[in-house]
């Protein structure tokens, strides 16, 4: 088994949004793939919420007044004052998502809080059981509008679902920025269709508009109390997408996704539920499938297709999310490292992983298959979402009263008022685990044990080496005193104890019993920012004439490149040479101990995630003919 355990600083890709890219062009862009989650949910959202409040196919019209007046106040509460007014400015210099907003939140705290640590890995394994429901949910109810069409669709519907599914993650090595490219003008199109179909009837029914009224919703909660709380379940499907949204700032900057929210996708959001309100009245309370059958005549087909083309970008905003998030945890160490491949020459954010959208391709196509309908995975939906926000809210909390100093008293009234939604929103989710919330939480539980083990085991591993390993300090003393033969060059020793003597130099002088002229110790460590400056990036510190300690801080967005950063090294003194230089990297050997302090179980899923973990020599970008591996063998 092979794995960098002496290099187990954290580390990440660079930079961020081009200032030179126009803010409508953004905006464009935030549209395909930011919103386009939260901008289908117009398509099964009421629909699900009628027919909870309803307890059957007939709605009466204080429930659809009641039920409108929920949503427009959810997507008012939670995305335009939560998240658009608060959490996007709590960004980690310009990224956000759960981890990002867990590492700001930790920058504040002297010893780096454990309890902060935890909320953040079950943030991200939550948002995780979010990413495989999403493009499940979306596109199979867009594919289910052909059965509006005719019937004769319906045993197509799944393969259909399918192909559409394998097509979406079969794009994604192109880039967010091609993507978004394509899918922007798509989303435009169709925000302003459906914007413009729920204009018309409102205008056939105008007294659908006294669901703006707040008391219309508490009326229906006081009057309704038996499927009040089953119905608040299903209207959460209006807002699902805002985590994505914050998952997604570091793509295309805070400004060009507030705007596309207030000028476009709010407006037309709620101009297409008040628009399907005043349909289901007009036909009685009749709930049917209101998105598509108040489309009926020739805007039917057209709909369906710009319906089935929006969901398919829905999954876009999840799946870039996810790898954000997937960036961030193996930078600041939570996961083994991915292959990063990076999209976009401008924009760092911009990033395809190809595991993790293999493994999000798999579990998504086995949703589709398993549940086989839009209202089934309704019932999975929900949960992790709810539950994700709500440890934004803990996070946001954190930020506000330790980052922001904020008084206590306005924190913690801003904080209890977003909690008390979030947490009415998960409790509602919650009785649906049985049928078929499961999932989600199971997708959420799975990334969340894989996340503890490996922090888990990698603490373990890093005290097991260290006890075996000499000061380095007493070591270049004694070197210095009585040096062994000495050959031209420098040695690089990468480490991540630079108190300790590395154990390639060790296992060098053992076997070898030479040493080079220069011998750096280099170590790589991860800030609790997004990128640092070239003139924080390194730090020398001279040991005697034979050893130097180096430092390298990269953020939790940048991929290091090692003899990139070694250059800057040349402006504080070392004279750096590429071609003189020879890297040392441990290649260790995991086997199991009887002695883990781990079950053995979890100390044989450690030892499988590190053999995944891709190749140091790669990841750090050091030229392959300069690295010399030395293995050794570790139990664990």
């Amino acid at each position: 088994m092979d794995v960098q355990g002496e290099v187990e600083g954290a580390v990440a890709p660079s930079a961020h949004v081009a200032g030179a890219h126009d803010t409508k062009i953004l905006m464009l862009g935030a549209l395909g793939v930011v919103y386009g989650d939260i901008g289908t949910s117009p398509i099964y959202a009421l629909r699900e919420a009628l027919t909870a409040s309803a307890g059957g196919a007939v709605a009466e019209r204080g429930d659809v007044l009641g039920v409108l007046s929920l949503i427009v106040w959810a997507l008012t509460i939670i995305v335009t004052i939560k998240y658009i007014s608060f959490v996007l400015r709590a960004d980690n210099r310009g990224e956000g998502g759960t981890l990002s907003l867990m590492a700001l939140a930790r920058s504040s705290f002297t010893n780096r809080s454990g309890i902060v640590l935890v909320i953040g890995i079950l943030g991200a394994g939550l948002f995780y059981g979010d990413a495989v429901i999403t493009p499940a949910i979306s596109v199979l109810s867009a594919v289910e509008g052909t059965s509006v069409v005719t019937p004769a669709f319906d045993p197509y519907i799944v393969p259909l679902t399918l192909l559409i599914l394998a097509i979406v993650f079969s794009v994604q090595r192109f880039g967010t920025g091609q993507v978004a490219n394509v899918f922007g003008p798509i989303t435009a199109i169709w925000f302003l269709a459906i914007g413009a179909s729920g204009l018309m009837h409102i205008l056939h029914d105008p007294e659908i508009l006294y669901a703006l009224n707040p008391l219309q919703g508490v009326l229906f909660l006081v009057h309704s109390p038996d499927v009040a709380f089953v119905t608040i379940g299903a209207i959460f499907l209006a807002v699902t997408g805002a985590e994505a949204l914050y998952a997604d700032l570091g793509h295309f900057g805070r400004r060009p996704i507030v705007l596309a929210w207030m000028v476009i996708v709010f407006p037309c959001l709620l101009l297409n539920y008040f628009g399907q309100g005043a349909f289901v009245l007009s036909k009685g309370g009749v709930i049917g499938h209101p998105f598509f059958e108040m489309n009926q005549g020739w805007p039917l087909i057209p709909m369906v297709v710009l319906a089935t083309a929006a969901t398919v970008i829905a999954s876009q905003a999840v799946i870039s999310g996810a790898f954000s998030l997937t960036r961030q945890a193996v930078q600041l160490n939570l996961l083994p490292r991915f292959e990063i491949l990076h999209t976009s020459e401008t924009q760092s954010g911009q990033i395809y992983l190809p595991r993790v959208n293999l493994l999000l391709a798999v579990v998504v196509m086995m949703l589709v298959v398993g549940f086989g309908e839009s209202s089934d995975l309704a019932s999975a939906y929900g949960i992790s979402v709810t539950g994700n926000m709500l440890m934004t809210t803990i996070l946001l909390y954190v930020v506000m009263t330790r980052i922001w100093k904020w008084r206590l008293a306005v924190a913690i009234a801003m904080t209890t008022v977003f909690a008390i939604i979030d947490i009415g929103f998960f409790m509602s989710n919650i009785v649906k685990v049985f049928d078929g919330g499961w999932a989600s939480l199971l997708v959420a539980g799975a990334v969340v044990l894989v996340m503890t083990t490996w922090v888990r085991g990698s603490r373990q591993l890093f005290e097991k080496t260290r006890k075996n390993e000499i000061p380095l300090d007493f070591l270049a003393g004694n070197m210095a005193r009585k040096p062994p033969t000495l050959v031209p060059g420098t040695a690089v020793f990468l480490t991540s104890d630079p108190a300790s003597a590395p154990t390639a130099m060790m296992h060098s002088l053992k076997h070898y019993k030479v040493l080079h002229e220069k011998n750096v110790i280099l170590t790589v460590v991860t800030a609790p920012r997004p990128v640092v400056p070239d003139s924080e990036r390194a730090r020398l510190e001279p040991v005697n004439d034979l050893f130097m300690r180096v430092t390298l801080t990269f953020g939790y967005m940048e991929r290091p490149n090692i003899p990139k950063a070694l250059a800057v090294c040349r402006k504080l003194g070392w004279k750096f040479d590429i071609m003189t230089t020879s890297f040392f990297l441990s290649r260790r050997s995991l086997r199991q101990s009887p002695n883990s302090e781990m079950p053995g179980w979890q100390d044989k899923l450690f030892i499988g995630l590190a053999r995944t973990a891709a190749d140091a020599t790669e990841y750090f970008q050091i030229p392959t003919g300069r690295v010399v591996e030395i293995g050794t063998q570790v139990a664990v």
